[in-house]
């Protein structure tokens, strides 16, 4: 008998938990991947499922991401729902074809007759020294690719809830975790990303993000890890002064522009912190969201991108740090903000 009674989870654990609740509501999900079984993930996310529901619903695959990927797609058609972990995302390069020409366009091609409802699991991020073909985020390639929903939690309680959502989703999904936030211990991660998780199985739905903190000087709009440092820059922030509001978009197809454009119609300034490359990913979307809306929104000094410059992500543990943004780049970024003049021709 469930009591509904919140407890403490890690990414990790809510992640599990979601996918374990959902195998036994349902017989058509089934999960396969890299070590996912008795190993139970190398980061977490399938903790326990192959005791509790065997080889048959737990795949453990060969090191054939575009196989088992396929397989998914080919299963999902079926009607069955997959969800299949990609050990990392950067993996994606050896299975392309699958996720982009398949996965996300099959439905398309098909006039809507072949409906592909699965997810694809998959780790991005740095922090730890794992070099340039194992830190990358990546979210935004896959936002760039009509027919593909892409999921970034931040937080333990929103990774369950956007987990039950996806496997429920008749469409295919990109379920993308930060390692960094996942609770594991043997990885340096920030408290801030395990939280309360109800015990019963709940949803949250797509596009819809999230107020982290609510504030008036200015608006930091973020995602994933970066949700935990901008909190950390908002309390540094608020000591001397400085009244930041945090944004989590929680999703990125679909995209919540609404609440990005709310809250920047407040503050009037605006601060994107990502994980992700600078060039033509997010942080550019989101700016050229608020420049084509500048009829509604009155900003009092231009927008500020944050993010990974266009290089590989180092190994030097030094030379990381610097190309993924910190907590201190956050808050230095908010003050120059604050201290910008507003933009030629902007009115107030």
């Amino acid at each position: 008998m469930s009591t509904d009674t919140p407890r403490k989870l890690t990414m990790a654990q809510a992640i599990s938990e979601a996918i374990a609740q959902e195998m036994a509501r349902e017989p058509e999900v089934f999960v396969m991947g890299e070590d996912i079984g008795k190993y139970g993930g190398i980061f977490g996310a399938t903790g326990g499922l192959l005791e509790r529901f065997g080889k048959t619903r737990v795949i453990d695959t060969p090191i054939s991401e575009t196989a088992f990927i396929g397989t998914a797609i080919g299963a999902a058609a079926e009607g069955m729902r997959p969800i299949a972990e990609l050990m990392f995302v950067d993996f994606f390069g050896v299975c392309m074809d699958m996720i982009y020409n398949h996965m996300a366009k099959n439905t398309y091609m098909s006039g809507g007759r072949v409906k592909l409802p699965m997810v694809l699991m998959t780790a991005a991020g740095g922090g730890y020294n794992d070099a340039a073909q194992h830190s990358q985020c990546l979210w935004s390639t896959f936002a760039h690719m009509p027919g593909i929903k892409v999921v970034v939690p931040s937080n333990a309680y929103d990774a369950k809830g956007l987990m039950v959502q996806a496997i429920r989703d008749d469409n295919p999904v990109m379920y993308i975790f930060h390692k960094g936030i996942m609770g594991l211990p043997w990885m340096a991660y920030f408290e801030g990303s395990t939280t309360e998780v109800p015990e019963d199985a709940y949803t949250l739905p797509f596009g819809q993000a999230r107020v982290v903190r609510e504030g008036g000087d200015l608006t930091i709009v973020t995602l994933s890890q970066m949700v935990q440092k901008s909190v950390l820059a908002a309390e540094k922030l608020a000591a001397g002064g400085i009244d930041a509001e945090i944004i989590d978009l929680r999703t990125l197809v679909p995209l919540d522009r609404e609440a990005v454009l709310k809250s920047v119609r407040k503050t009037g300034r605006l601060l994107v912190a990502d994980e992700d490359y600078l060039s033509f990913g997010l942080s550019g979307e989101i700016a050229a969201l608020v420049a084509e809306n500048l009829d509604s929104v009155a900003l009092r000094a231009p927008v500020r991108r944050l993010a990974v410059p266009d290089v590989p992500i180092p190994y030097s543990r030094p030379l990381e740090r610097f190309v993924i943004p910190q907590v201190e780049a956050i808050e230095a970024a908010a003050r120059q903000l604050m201290q910008a003049r507003k933009p030629q021709g902007a009115t107030a």
